[in-house]
């Protein structure tokens, strides 16, 4: 049986230094992004969850981890989240779940659920209210061909 990789990808709290990433890619093969805040790393493990923690115990240590997410969705379409919270945090944090009558695994994933969706329903209202601004200053058909010549176009770089 072979145990596969898992991709873990790691929030830094700072950037890195390039001599921070070679040393602790001694310890673990690690590719960051071009501002070294984000590392990514694969962990031979025979879970998600025991790739964290193995990637967690090697480099806690060498690294500024806030966050670390697998990369890819598990077969459930999650993304798994590990965050080493402050005690002060964690206890609050148990104390509302244990309130709540959930584990505080649960808990914290429906809170960002609700969160997500929270957002999703602003960023809806915040496109349509600008919508509705072109519509009231714009012909509907050119609005329309406009749209639709934006959306054919190649994606361009940022614009100043």
């Amino acid at each position: 049986m072979t145990v596969p990789h898992h991709a873990l990808e790691i929030t830094l709290i700072r950037p890195l230094s390039p001599a921070a990433l070679h040393r602790a890619a001694r310890v673990l093969p690690l590719a960051a992004n071009h501002d070294a805040t984000r590392v990514m790393a694969l962990v031979h493990a025979k879970t998600a969850h025991q790739a964290i923690r193995r990637l967690r115990r090697h480099l806690a240590s060498r690294l500024p981890i806030d966050v670390i997410t697998t990369h890819y969705p598990d077969t459930d379409h999650k993304i798994l989240l590990n965050v080493d919270l402050p005690s002060a945090a964690h206890a609050a944090l148990t104390d509302a779940a244990r309130r709540a009558a959930q584990p505080p695994e649960v808990f914290v994933e429906m809170a960002l659920d609700r969160a997500l969706a929270a957002y999703a329903d602003q960023e809806t209202d915040r496109l349509g209210l600008a919508v509705r601004q072109l519509l009231a200053d714009a012909n509907p058909a050119h609005l329309l061909s406009a749209v639709g010549h934006a959306l054919t176009r190649l994606p361009e770089g940022p614009t100043p």
